[in-house]
């Protein structure tokens, strides 16, 4: 998928089912003075023709602190447009003495489907609404439909707030993958692995 889409989920995602508690949500959450998110690592793991591909994602510094600055760019491409409903399917695993355990599903944060994305993005930046910077400054679109072409997000800062962290998040090597889908077809696949630890 493009850069743009692709950085936004993962970033998104992230923020909205890891660090967000769900509304209603009867988990128990946790305030953090500090995250620090350690060993920032992916890569594609779509089929070879795949529509989206993430080309390049780079985030720094190594640590990422939060809150903090966030410096990162991105591009990558979609061979086809992006509409709703665009599916996401994400397995959550933890290491746990040296096994890869799977993170079941709990009020929307852990190895979940996600049946529109699009709606996830409209929820975090309602219609009407400018998108965020920088994606506003660089003309880069933040809800669907997403246009097929080449996207390229340069180098740019962010600032990460205080975040809130679900009880069961604990200190630990973590792999994230997301599966972005569409009326049955897998469109584009990217891993993410990194260790949480928090004050």
């Amino acid at each position: 998928m493009d850069a743009t889409v692709l950085f936004a989920l993962t970033l998104s995602l992230m923020a909205a089912f890891v660090f967000t508690p769900a509304t209603g949500s009867q988990l128990s959450w946790r305030r953090v003075n500090k995250v620090k998110l350690l060993g920032f690592d992916w890569k594609n793991c779509g089929k070879p023709d795949a529509a989206a591909v993430m080309k390049t994602l780079s985030l720094s510094p190594d640590p990422i602190t939060i809150p903090g600055r966030l410096t990162a760019s991105a591009s990558g491409s979609t061979s086809v447009d992006l509409g709703a409903p665009l599916s996401v399917n994400v397995t959550m695993e933890r290491e746990v003495g040296g096994f890869w355990v799977k993170v079941p599903c709990l009020e929307e944060v852990g190895s979940c489907h996600y049946p529109d994305a699009c709606d996830v993005l409209n929820q975090l930046i309602p219609p009407g609404h400018d998108c965020p910077e920088p994606l506003h400054t660089y003309g880069l679109p933040c809800r669907c439909p997403f246009q097929s072409g080449s996207y390229s997000l340069p180098q740019s800062d962010f600032f990460l707030p205080y975040m809130d962290l679900p009880s069961w998040l604990t200190n630990g090597d973590y792999r994230v993958q997301g599966v972005l889908g569409s009326g049955g077809n897998e469109l584009g696949c990217l891993k993410v692995a990194l260790s949480i630890s928090s004050d």
